[in-house]
C-alpha cells in the first residue's frame, strides 16, 4: 500500500511537472509570437510601391517616419551635415564647458555614443544589409548617413536643453525620457509622462537585446576563430563585462582608452586592405552604383530588397532619431548646447561613412565565388580570412569582441538615465538592471541569430516612435539655438 502511495505521488509530481514547463513552453512561444507581430509592424512593409521589372519599394513605419523627418531637419538646419562639418571638426577639440565641469566633455558623449554604434551596426548590420540586399545597400546606408545627421543634431540639441543633475553619479543626465516629460508635463517632477515611460521602458527592452546580439555574435566569431565552445567565450565577457559596469564611473575611462584604438585598428587594417586591392576599387564602386539604382536588379525584380535592406540597416547602425545617443549626449558638460547636437551628428558621420564603409570595403573586395552562400558573421570572417589568412579570422574575432564588449558598457551607460527616471534615485534599480544586463548577455551567447536580431529591431523601433511623437514638436528649440550658436559664435570668427 505505501509503495503505492509512494508511486502515486511520484508520478503525480511527474504530471505536474509536465504540465508546468508546458505552460512555460506555451508562454515562451507566445513571448516570441510577441515580438515578431511587433517586428512586423514596426519594420515590415505596411505600403508597397510597384517599380520596374516587376519588383516593389516596401516602405516600413519606421522609414516612413524616419526619412521624411530627417528631409524636414536637414532642411530647417538649412543643409547643416554639408555647411557645419568643420565646425563639428573643431568642436571634437573643446573640453568642458565653463561651468562646473561636473559631466563628461562632448568628446566623451561622442565616445560612448560611437562605442554602442559600432558592433551593432558597422559589423553586424553592414553584413546584414549586403547578405539581404548586395553592394547597392551600401550606398543606400550612406544616404541615410547625410539625412540621419541632422535628426542627431535636433535630438542631441534638446537632451542638452533639458537636461538635469545626477545625484548617483555625479554631473548631467537626460535624453528622450526627459524632454519628452517637459512636453507633456511641463516639468511637474511628481508626475510621469506615459510616452516617457513608454520610451524609457522600449530603451530597457532594446538594450537587454543589443546585450543578447552581443553575446550571440561573440560567441559565433570565437568559435569560428578559435574553435573555443559558446558558453565559455560567453562567461569570459559576462565575467569582464560584471567588472566595469557594477563599478560606479568606470564605464567612460574604459571608454576613453578603447575606442580611439580599437576604432584606429580597425580603420588602419581596413585601409591595407583597399591598397593592396586598390586596382578592383572602380569595379566595386561601380557594382554599389550600379546595384543601387537597380540597374542590375530591375530585371530581376529586386530593386526594392536593395534600396530597403540598405535603408533599414542604416537606420539601425547610425540610431539618429532612435533616441539612444541623447542618452549619452545630455551628459556632457559643454558650453551650448548646439555643440553637444554638432558632436552626435559627426558621429553619423564617423559610423556610417567611416566605419560602415571600411567594412563593405573588406567584404566587397572579396571575390563572389568565396562569400557565396555565407551570411552574418561567417561573410565577414571570410572576407578577412581572404585578404589576410588565418591572421584575418583571428583579427576579426579580438576587434568583434572589443567592439562588443565597448557596447555592452556603453548601452548600460544609455540606461541609467531611463532607469532613474522610472524608478527614480536609487542605486538598488540601478544595480538589478545591470545584473539584468549581464544575465541577457550570457543567454544571447546561446541564443539563435534571427531572434536576437528581432528582440534588437523591436527596442529600437519602439524607441524611435515615441522619441519622434516629442521630436518634432520640439524641434523648433533645437532650431533657435542652433541660430543662436550660429550668431554667438560662428559670426565671431
Amino acid at each position: 500500500m505505501l509503495s503505492f502511495i509512494i508511486y502515486y505521488k511520484v508520478l503525480e509530481d511527474k504530471q505536474e511537472r509536465k504540465r508546468e514547463m508546458e505552460v512555460l513552453q506555451a508562454a515562451g512561444q507566445a513571448v516570441v509570437s510577441l515580438i515578431r507581430m511587433v517586428y512586423n509592424l514596426l519594420w515590415g512593409d505596411i505600403v508597397q510601391i510597384p517599380l520596374p521589372g516587376g519588383s516593389s519599394l516596401g516602405l516600413s513605419l519606421l522609414v516612413i517616419i524616419l526619412i521624411p523627418a530627417g528631409i524636414y531637419f536637414t532642411i530647417r538646419t538649412r543643409f547643416l551635415p554639408f555647411r557645419l562639418f568643420p565646425e563639428m571638426l573643431r568642436v571634437t577639440a573643446e573640453g568642458k564647458g565653463d561651468g562646473e565641469r561636473e559631466g563628461i566633455s562632448g568628446l566623451q558623449a561622442l565616445i560612448v555614443s560611437t562605442a554602442c554604434r559600432v558592433v551593432m551596426g558597422n559589423l553586424v548590420g553592414v553584413v546584414a544589409a549586403i547578405s539581404a540586399g548586395g553592394a547597392g545597400a551600401v550606398f543606400w546606408m550612406w544616404v541615410i548617413a547625410l539625412l540621419g545627421s541632422s535628426t542627431a543634431f535636433v535630438e542631441a540639441t534638446l537632451a542638452q536643453l533639458y537636461k538635469e543633475r545626477d545625484p548617483l553619479y555625479g554631473g548631467y543626465r537626460g535624453g528622450p525620457a526627459y524632454y519628452i516629460h517637459q512636453l507633456f508635463c511641463k516639468g511637474k517632477a511628481r508626475r510621469r509622462s506615459v510616452v516617457a515611460v513608454l520610451f524609457a521602458v522600449s530603451g530597457l527592452i532594446c538594450w537587454c537585446g543589443i546585450s543578447q546580439v552581443i553575446g550571440n555574435t561573440i560567441s559565433s566569431s570565437f568559435e569560428n576563430a578559435f574553435h573555443v565552445p559558446p558558453l565559455w567565450s560567453t562567461i569570459a565577457l559576462v565575467a569582464v563585462a560584471a567588472v566595469i559596469v557594477l563599478r560606479k564611473n568606470a564605464t567612460v575611462k574604459v571608454l576613453d582608452i578603447m575606442v580611439p584604438i580599437m576604432a584606429g585598428c580597425y580603420f588602419v587594417m581596413t585601409l591595407y586592405i583597399i591598397i593592396r586591392n586598390a586596382g578592383a576599387l572602380p569595379a566595386v564602386f561601380e557594382r554599389i552604383f550600379l546595384e543601387a539604382f537597380g540597374l542590375r536588379q530591375v530585371v530581376a525584380g529586386g530593386i526594392g530588397a536593395v534600396i530597403m535592406n540598405g535603408a533599414k540597416r542604416g537606420l539601425f547602425s547610425n540610431e539618429a532619431g532612435s533616441g539612444s545617443a541623447p542618452c549619452a549626449a545630455a551628459a556632457a558638460d559643454i558650453s551650448h548646447p548646439a555643440k553637444g547636437g554638432l558632436l552626435q551628428a559627426l558621429g553619423v558621420f564617423i559610423d556610417t561613412l567611416v566605419i560602415c564603409s571600411c567594412t563593405a570595403m573588406i567584404m566587397l573586395l572579396t571575390p563572389e565565388s568565396l562569400t557565396g552562400g555565407l551570411e552574418g558573421m561567417d561573410l565577414l570572417q571570410a572576407s578577412m580570412q581572404y585578404h589576410l589568412g588565418e591572421f584575418g579570422v583571428i583579427f576579426t574575432a579580438v576587434i568583434l569582441w572589443l567592439f562588443s564588449f565597448s557596447t555592452f558598457i556603453g548601452i548600460l551607460f544609455y540606461a541609467r538615465s531611463n532607469v532613474a527616471y522610472l524608478f527614480g534615485d536609487k542605486w538598488a534599480w540601478q544595480t538589478a538592471y545591470k545584473l539584468l544586463a549581464l544575465v541577457m548577455l550570457f543567454i544571447g551567447g546561446l541564443a539563435a541569430y534571427q531572434f536576437v536580431w528581432d528582440l534588437g529591431d523591436v527596442g529600437v523601433g519602439l524607441m524611435t516612435v515615441f522619441n519622434m511623437i516629442a521630436l518634432i514638436p520640439l524641434a523648433p528649440k533645437a532650431i533657435d539655438c542652433l541660430r543662436d550658436y550660429e550668431q554667438t559664435h560662428l559670426k565671431k570668427k
